[in-house]
């Protein structure tokens, strides 16, 4: 079996009956918030959609964005958004950084890597990155 997405940590902020403690990424889908597409089982303590798929129902807690990750594939992704001052950029970037799934970190940094030098150039994307990071 696949190691589980949170493991051992029992002081990760994942909730004890979520499916990241049992699974791996993409094993299971994450909702945005309790509904009744994912209702809660009280025979087992877990939440599953209608065809039976666990569900993640604070995406904030396992750093994934709310996706079908396993009921529909999709890909374990975030996107990149720098805000519109540049003074926001380090607060932005440290947030996101450090509230993402470690499964996303490479893809997010060379996403930031592109997005600072690209919105802006006279930044040094290097030291943005570990200001962020600090």
């Amino acid at each position: 079996m696949a190691e589980a997405f949170v493991g051992a940590d029992v002081h990760h902020l994942a909730c004890g009956v979520c499916p990241s403690r049992r699974l791996p990424a993409g094993e299971f889908d994450v909702h945005e918030r309790p509904s009744k597409e994912s209702p809660f089982n009280p025979v087992d303590g877990h939440r599953y959609t209608a065809a039976g798929t666990p569900v993640c129902v604070h995406p904030e807690k396992v750093g994934l964005p709310a996706a079908p990750y396993k009921s529909e594939n999709a890909p374990l992704t975030a996107e990149v958004r720098l805000p519109a001052a540049e003074s926001d950029v380090i607060p932005y970037l440290h947030d996101l950084l450090y509230g993402a799934a470690p499964i996303l970190l490479d893809d997010l940094i060379e996403q930031a890597k592109a997005e600072i030098a690209g919105k802006f150039p006279h930044l040094d994307v290097t030291v943005t990155l570990r200001r962020a990071l600090n």
